[in-house]
């Protein structure tokens, strides 16, 4: 059941005009990672498919506090990121294709999660700017290199629209508020409802690990 603070959560992010949706995903079948019982999630740098430069360090600064919260360990980032640059990974592309069991002997992790960004964009479209993050998460066993889990999740921002009456002053607030989203939108939001959504409240929801409330049934 899904708590009280998050309901609050996910209806005050409706109220600000946040929007998601889930695209439909084959059920993860979660037998392998209720055998492996990973303790430990190795967070490695995004892969991005977008055309943002700056889209990969701000998602990966929003990431390891959700799975954190699931009940795994999470390996710090800075120490990551060092030891990736050390083994001639400094690439993204290149630790995506790496086997999640070399990466394991690295750093002697139980599991990886591969994320690739493939939206992270803002849209002006009729007085209306509509900014857009969409995910695929993977976490892979670094013993097997099997999926233990995967999902999806993308969200939507949108201002809401100006209702004071007058019709003018409303189209000219509407098209200020349009125009300052698409010039400075806020990417860490949504990424961070994207992250919630997908640990906790997606169709195909983590288990909890070993550190959380509950742990995966056997």
């Amino acid at each position: 059941m899904i708590s009280q603070k998050l309901k609050a959560f996910l209806i005050t992010g409706a109220m600000l005009g946040l929007t998601g949706c889930v695209t439909a995903v084959a059920p993860t079948d979660f037998a392998a990672l209720r055998e492996e019982s990973p303790t430990s999630i190795l967070v490695v740098p995004p892969l991005n498919n977008t055309l943002s430069v700056n889209a990969p360090e701000f998602f990966l600064s929003t990431v390891a506090r959700p799975f954190g919260n699931r009940g795994y360990y999470i390996f710090p980032s800075y120490m990551v990121r060092k030891i990736l640059e050390e083994n001639g990974l400094s690439d993204a592309g290149l630790v995506h294709s790496t086997e999640p069991t070399r990466l394991g002997r690295l750093f002697g992790c139980d599991s990886v999660l591969l994320i690739k960004i493939n939206r992270w964009d803002s849209q002006y479209i009729l007085l209306t700017t509509t900014t857009t993050v969409s995910f695929d998460y993977e976490i892979k066993s670094c013993k097997t290199n099997l999926v233990l889990w995967q999902g999806t999740q993308t969200m939507q921002y949108r201002p809401s629209q100006s209702n004071s009456g007058n019709a003018m002053a409303d189209l000219i607030a509407s098209a200020v508020t349009a125009a300052i989203q698409k010039a400075a939108p806020n990417y860490i939001p949504l990424a961070q409802q994207a992250n919630l959504f997908v640990t906790i409240a997606a169709p195909n929801a983590l288990p909890a690990g070993p550190f959380g409330l509950e742990a995966p049934k056997p």
